[in-house]
Order: C-alpha cells, then sequence, then structure tokens
C-alpha cells in the first residue's frame, strides 16, 4: 500500500496509466498537465501538489511537488481531501465534482470537457492504486 501523497504512490499512479490501453486510446490526442491539488482539510493540513504530465495517452511524469512554482501547467484541479478520496474511490464523479463546484478546475475547460472519457479513464488507474488514505 502508497499513502496518498506519497511519491510513492505517484510512481504506482503513473505505472497504472500506463498499462490502461483504456486511457491510451481516450487520451489518444490529449496534450496537457496537471497539478492536482489537495486542499488542507481533515487529515491534510497543507497544500498538496501532484504533478501530472500527460502526453498522447501515456503519462510521462508523476511526481509530489513541494514548490508549486517548479512547473506551470496548462491545468489545475484543486479539491479538498475528502472530495479526492471520493473520486479515487468512485463514489463521485469527477465531472459531477467540477459540476457542483466541489472541485475546480483552471485552465482551458473546453479541451477538458472533450476529454471526459479520458478523465474517467485516470480515475478507473487511481482505483487500482492501493492507498492508504490518511484518515
Amino acid at each position: 500500500m502508497a499513502k496518498y501523497l506519497s511519491q510513492e504512490w505517484c510512481d504506482l499512479y503513473k505505472e497504472e496509466i500506463n498499462k490502461s490501453k483504456a486511457y491510451e486510446e481516450a487520451a489518444k490526442t490529449w496534450e496537457g498537465d496537471f497539478y492536482f491539488i489537495t486542499e488542507p482539510g481533515g487529515p491534510v493540513k497543507e497544500k498538496g501538489f501532484m504533478y501530472v504530465d500527460l502526453y498522447h495517452g501515456k503519462c510521462r511524469a508523476c511526481e509530489i511537488v513541494t514548490d508549486p512554482n517548479k512547473y506551470k501547467p496548462a491545468f489545475t484541479l484543486a479539491a479538498p481531501y475528502n472530495i479526492w478520496k471520493q473520486i479515487a474511490t468512485k463514489k463521485l464523479d469527477s465531472t459531477k465534482a467540477l459540476i457542483t463546484r466541489q472541485s475546480k478546475l483552471t485552465g482551458d475547460m473546453a479541451k477538458i470537457m472533450r476529454y471526459t472519457k479520458a478523465a474517467n479513464e485516470l480515475t478507473n488507474c487511481t482505483m487500482l492504486v492501493p492507498t492508504e488514505w490518511l484518515d
């Protein structure tokens, strides 16, 4: 089991993305990187930044970042810990979280909406990571 918000977790997530034929197909024309930001709340006392670089159905990088100025990703997706956990365990759909403002996206929303299937496949990859949640 890998602890959520650890580099070990990121490494396993990258592996799952790169093994996923469904993600590869859904994101074959996607180019873009993200900061997935876990906002403080519950067991999380400080913002957590996970950098994910996605390119044509593959994950080129996934890392925990302590200095948010390290990268300038095209997108950020921020949510409190409890929302990330609900999304990662498929108790909350990632698109519904955006629409209901439980998560916040910055970047080209029109581009994101064309890739909802890819976003769902990323969530499916998340579910495959054996995760030790923080609470």
